[in-house]
């Protein structure tokens, strides 16, 4: 088994509980405009590598990020543009007693297979913007998979932490958060709800590819916006941060 890796590292924050070893998988069907990492975006721009080398490269910082509470974390790019090889991966932490957790936008969440999703400690969802027409323009995709996964994780009862990326003119309208705040209420599995303000530390990346940053002229949010929308998600009932 094998598939198509563009880096990894380690964080705390919001890529799941405690310290996790992050693994970036190639390739993803969507075009943010937002976008840190662009030089995930095609899967030949990734190295090819076997399940049994991954696995490796976690054992060696399995007893850190164990005692520190945290575990493995698949994203990308899109982890479920490799299905299998995200399986195998989660299927293998499993059997060391690691936390996964995967990183996904939901698009493709019809490849998750239920043995997938079972090997699943919990999944970060993230949702672009509740407005499918904003959606569509921010990403080039469609909305509507990625809210049929969602109701599919609680129908499985598998944990979600959901992952709202805050941009100024774009994912601000009152009526689209109060939408996706109403929906996500109606879910009983999200445990969290991290609103994550829009950055330009991805615009070098831009530059190294040669083409250009869509959001270049669009600015950080500001922190009274930034709160305002996580009370917005507070008033249906949801933990903001």
């Amino acid at each position: 088994m094998t598939g198509r890796v563009h880096s990894w590292d380690l964080s705390t924050g919001v890529d799941g509980p405690g310290t996790r070893f992050v693994l970036f998988l190639s390739g993803c069907p969507l075009r943010c405009l937002y976008c840190a990492n662009p030089d995930t975006w095609h899967m030949r721009d990734g190295k090819q590598a076997t399940v049994d080398e991954v696995m490796a490269e976690i054992e060696k910082y399995r007893p850190f990020i164990t005692t520190a509470g945290g575990g493995v974390t698949l994203t990308g790019g899109e982890a479920l543009l490799q299905p299998a090889f995200t399986a195998a991966i989660f299927r293998r932490c499993k059997e060391l007693g690691l936390h996964t957790a995967l990183d996904t936008s939901g698009l493709l969440g019809a490849r998750a297979t239920d043995d997938l999703l079972a090997d699943t400690d919990l999944v970060l969802l993230d949702i672009k913007s509740f407005d499918v027409r904003t959606y569509r323009k921010l990403t080039g995709g469609d909305l509507a998979p990625t809210l049929t996964f969602a109701t599919r994780l609680d129908r499985l009862g598998v944990p979600v932490w959901i992952r709202y990326v805050l941009v100024p003119g774009w994912t601000d309208d009152p009526a689209a958060v109060d939408g996706l705040g109403a929906f996500l209420a109606g879910l009983g599995n999200v445990d969290r709800v991290d609103v994550l303000p829009f950055h330009k530390l991805g615009a070098h990346k831009y530059d190294a590819l040669g083409i250009p940053f869509p959001l270049h002229d669009t600015p950080a949010p500001h922190p009274n916006l930034t709160e305002r929308v996580r009370e917005q998600f507070r008033e249906h009932g949801l933990r903001a941060l």
